[in-house]
């Protein structure tokens, strides 16, 4: 009867994931990065028409306020767009009205700047939204509260240009003063959107909590054409500030880097921080039990031995070879003498035990057991021998008990 060939050893399963394996586990990774950037490149697509121009008299967009400069113009009153604090602070005078857009967009010394050309000068400054960053230099006398919604609201105050514009759309950031003789109209929660705040030489300056009325798409709605006329024509020549990032007076030169960085980056950065610590905590939640992984190979016993032997002997860890033959001795000898597994490396409990099995001298058991690393190579040899000895004087193996007659 002939023996039928051993079969081919199983291939062996790849232990790099392969492309398929890659493109599963990344694919929702990637669709989801796919999709937030169409949502962003959509939005910005959207609105990047509705703003562009915003407050600026030369654009007709819904957000643009070309309308305003042209029924002033039908006024008589000349509007000139200025892009430099230079420029602004030059034109200042009692025959202008200085509008600034943003203030709170202007360095503390374009603000200082703004407030020195001015102050004394007779004419009319007009601020569109000043905030806290901007009040404290601005305007000394006032104070940003908060912000509200942007709604028509009544003058509720005696001021003869309020009362001929009636409801307008104000709100935005509400303001409060000391000063006396100030115009406080427009209020909202208790508190003024709009406030005159009267100064030396017969100028004044003017707070507008939110610049909806000076747009486009609003002008046309409720009182916001006569307010605006009013506030922006008393003077013949009207001079539209439109801070620029080009300015080179700004004198950003003393802000730190965060302070030139908009608060709305700031805010942003922490979105992602928090966004990206959530998908941290959700990717390192096990989703379920371990899943035991296939090895790439089958590796026999006889060969895993034979391959620690070898590493033992290339680092001559002669002393950690005998320890390992020792202490395998130990245990299977402790199972047949009868002595507890906790016990079997304790010499005083192996050792008896063993002599009184099998009749030799108790020092050199102990010594075969418990004794030094052998010096050399055949003494490790020769150790293994005797163990192996020693064992079969105990419990003969199924071979020897074959040769008994």
């Amino acid at each position: 009867m002939t023996t039928p060939a051993p079969a081919p050893p199983a291939p062996a399963a790849p232990v790099s994931p392969t492309a398929r394996e890659l493109w599963a586990k990344a694919r929702g990774l990637l669709l989801a990065a796919a999709v937030l950037a169409l949502a962003g490149l959509a939005i910005a697509a959207l609105r990047s028409g509705d703003r562009h121009g915003m407050l600026d008299p030369r654009s007709a967009d819904r957000y643009g306020s070309r309308a305003t400069a042209e029924l002033l113009a039908d006024r008589g009153v000349d509007t000139t767009v200025v892009t430099t604090t230079a420029e602004a602070a030059a034109a200042a005078g009692p025959d202008t009205t200085l509008l600034v857009v943003g203030p709170d967009l202007l360095s503390a010394h374009q603000q200082s700047s703004l407030r020195a050309a001015a102050s004394g000068s007779g004419g009319r400054t007009v601020l569109l939204a000043p905030g806290p960053a901007s009040m404290d230099l601005l305007t000394p006398g006032a104070r940003a509260v908060e912000p509200t919604s942007v709604r028509g609201l009544p003058p509720a105050c005696d001021a003869p240009y309020a009362r001929r514009a009636g409801r307008a759309d104000l709100g935005g950031i509400t303001y409060t003063t000391s000063l006396e003789g100030a115009d406080a109209c427009y209020p909202s929660a208790g508190l003024p959107t709009l406030l005159r705040l009267p100064e030396e030489g017969g100028g004044d300056t003017v707070l507008l909590g939110a610049p909806d009325l000076l747009y486009n798409h609003r002008l046309a709605e409720q009182g916001n054409a006569s307010l605006a006329l009013q506030l922006l024509g008393s003077r013949p020549h009207l001079v539209w500030y439109l801070p620029s990032p080009d300015d080179g007076t700004a004198g950003n030169g003393d802000r730190s880097f965060t302070e030139l960085v908009p608060s709305g980056w700031k805010w942003g950065a922490l979105q992602l921080a928090v966004a990206a610590a959530l998908a941290a905590l959700w990717r390192a939640r096990r989703l379920g039990p371990l899943v035991p992984e296939r090895l790439p190979v089958t590796v026999p016993a006889s060969e895993t031995t034979e391959g620690r032997a070898r590493l033992y002997r290339q680092t001559n860890a002669r002393d950690r070879a005998a320890d390992a033959l020792r202490s395998a001795a130990r245990g299977r000898l402790a199972a047949l003498v009868g002595v507890p597994s906790s016990q079997a490396h304790l010499p005083q409990a192996l050792v008896p035990a063993l002599t009184a099995r099998t009749g030799g001298e108790g020092p050199s058991v102990h010594a075969l057991l418990f004794g030094p690393a052998p010096a050399d190579d055949d003494a490790l040899v020769r150790l293994a021998d005797e163990l192996d000895l020693l064992e079969n004087r105990i419990a003969p193996s199924s071979t020897d008990k074959d040769r008994t007659p």
